[in-house]
């Protein structure tokens, strides 16, 4: 399974975390995304932050949140997605390395998914609002 933390930007301004990590400014692609998640790709670690509809940087270092009612199961890749969307009104995918379970982060709080068409209509409902 490959381990995957995407923010996508919304109203709040994230400059700060894009200056944390490589610009990219890459128009999304599957082929683009699968590069910067391979294990062996120097950009796989951190997030990857999205900002109307481009690839703004990739290795961004994220806020950890302390929010211990968070299951045990769940690493820092979840905390700081809940962390950013706490902080800011982000919304966060994350895909579990162990498992490959996504999971969708929205103010701070996360819905594990299996079914990508739910989780392409909760996108695609959060994002044009």
């Amino acid at each position: 399974n490959t381990g995957a933390l995407i923010v996508f930007s919304r109203e709040s301004e994230l400059k700060f975390y894009v200056d944390s990590g490589d610009r990219i400014d890459g128009i999304i692609s599957k082929r683009l995304l699968l590069s910067i998640f391979d294990k062996n790709s120097p950009l796989h670690d951190g997030a990857t932050l999205i900002e109307d509809n481009v690839i703004t940087a990739t290795r961004v270092v994220l806020p950890v949140t302390n929010d211990n009612d968070i299951p045990e199961r769940f690493g820092l890749r979840h905390r700081a997605a809940v962390s950013i969307t706490e902080k800011t009104d982000a919304v966060c995918i994350t895909v579990s390395e162990e498992s490959g379970q996504i999971s969708y982060i929205m103010d701070g709080n996360f819905v594990l998914f299996d079914d990508i068409e739910e989780l392409n209509e909760l996108l695609e409902r959060d994002l044009s609002s």
